[in-house]
C-alpha cells in the first residue's frame, strides 16, 4: 500500500471540513437569520396553535379541563358560537377597545409634545429627560398600580385635590365630599395612560430626532407660520412614530389584567379580566381558549392588513421614482 493512499483523508474527515467550510462561510449568517424565525416558533407559532386547538375542544370536569372527545365529535365550535351570541364578551371587547382606543389618544397627546420637546433641548438635558421618561420601568408595575389606587381613595390628597377645584366651579348644593373615582373606567384609562406614557413616547422621539431641522427652517423661510410649519412638514413625517406609539399603546391596553382588575369595574370586565376569569375560576379553557383567539385575531389581523399595504405602498413609490 501507498503512502499516499495512507495519508488520503477518510470519508467522516471529508465530510467534516466540508461542514467547517460551509459553517465558515455560510454557518453564521444562517444561524443569525433564522434565530428569530425560530424563536418565533417556539414562543409564538407553537403557542397560538395549542390555543387554537384548546378553543375548538370540550369542556370536561377533568384535569386538563378539556378533551377533543366530545358530543360533537373532535372539534366543537360551540365556544365561538357563545362568544358571538353572549353579551358578557361582545360587551368586554367593546369595553377593551374603547378604553384603549381613549388611553392610546391621551398618550399621543401627552406623549408627542413631550417627544418633540426633547429633540429641541441640548444634549446634556436631553439624556436627563430621557431617563426620567423611563424611570417608571425601574419600579414594579404592580407597586405603581398599587400607588395610583391609594392616590385614588376617597381620603387621598389626589381626590381631595380634586374634590376641592369641582367644588369651587359649582353651586354649593351641588358640592361632594368626595369624587368616585376607584372601580371606575376613568381609573382603568388613567393608570393606562400613566403605565404606558412611556411607549408613546419613545418611539416619537426615535423617529423625530431623526428628522431634518432644515426643512422647517426652510418652511419658515418661505413664509410659514410655525404652527402651519408643523402641520405641513412635522407631523406628516412623523406619521410612522405615531403608528408605532399607538400599536405600542393599544395592543397591550386591549388585553389588559392588572388595570382593569385593580382598579375597574367589575360590572364592566375588560376582556383580560374574562380570559382570566375563565381560565381560574370557571375552568373553562375552551371559552377562555377562544376569547384569547379571537383578541388576538382582532389586533393582529388589522396591523398585518397595514404592514402588507404599506410596505406594497412603498414599492410602488420606489417604482415610479
Amino acid at each position: 500500500m501507498s503512502i499516499a493512499s495512507n495519508n488520503a483523508p477518510k470519508p467522516a474527515q471529508r465530510a467534516e471540513s466540508r461542514f467547517v467550510r460551509w459553517f465558515n462561510r455560510r454557518g453564521w449568517a444562517n444561524i443569525t437569520i433564522s434565530t428569530p424565525y425560530i424563536w418565533l416558533l417556539l414562543f409564538f407559532l407553537l403557542p397560538f396553535i395549542i390555543v387554537i386547538a384548546m378553543s375548538v375542544a370540550t369542556r370536561t370536569p377533568t384535569a386538563p379541563p378539556f378533551s377533543f372527545s366530545g358530543e360533537r365529535g373532535a372539534i366543537n365550535f360551540e365556544t365561538y358560537e357563545r362568544l358571538f351570541s353572549d353579551t358578557l364578551y361582545i360587551r368586554a371587547f367593546l369595553t377593551s377597545i374603547w378604553n384603549a382606543a381613549i388611553a392610546t389618544f391621551l398618550c399621543l397627546i401627552i406623549g408627542y409634545p413631550m417627544a418633540l420637546g426633547l429633540t429641541r433641548v441640548s444634549k446634556s438635558w436631553r439624556n436627563i429627560l430621557l431617563m426620567l421618561v423611563i424611570l417608571p420601568f425601574w419600579t414594579s408595575f404592580l407597586l405603581r398600580v398599587y400607588a395610583w389606587m391609594g392616590m385614588m381613595g376617597s381620603n387621598s390628597w389626589f381626590n381631595k385635590l380634586i374634590t376641592s377645584g369641582y367644588n369651587l366651579m359649582v353651586p354649593s348644593d351641588m358640592a361632594l365630599r368626595y369624587i368616585p373615582m376607584m372601580n371606575t373606567n376613568f381609573a382603568v384609562i388613567l393608570v393606562t395612560v400613566y403605565s404606558y406614557l412611556p411607549f408613546m413616547i419613545l418611539p416619537l422621539y426615535a423617529n423625530l430626532e431623526k428628522l431634518d431641522i432644515t426643512l422647517n427652517e426652510a418652511a419658515h423661510d418661505l413664509g410659514s407660520r410655525p404652527f402651519k410649519v408643523f402641520l405641513d412638514v412635522t407631523l406628516p413625517l412623523s406619521v410612522p412614530g405615531i403608528i408605532a406609539g399607538g400599536l405600542l399603546v393599544f395592543i397591550p391596553a386591549s388585553g389588559e389584567l392588572i388595570i382593569p382588575t385593580l382598579v375597574g369595574d367589575a360590572g364592566r370586565p375588560m376582556i383580560g379580566r374574562v380570559i382570566s376569569d375563565e381560565f381560574a375560576s370557571a375552568r373553562d379553557w375552551p371559552m377562555a381558549s377562544a376569547v384569547a383567539v379571537a383578541l388576538l385575531m382582532l389586533l393582529v389581523v388589522p396591523m398585518m392588513l397595514y404592514s402588507y399595504f404599506e410596505s406594497k405602498n412603498n414599492s410602488k413609490k420606489a417604482q415610479e421614482e
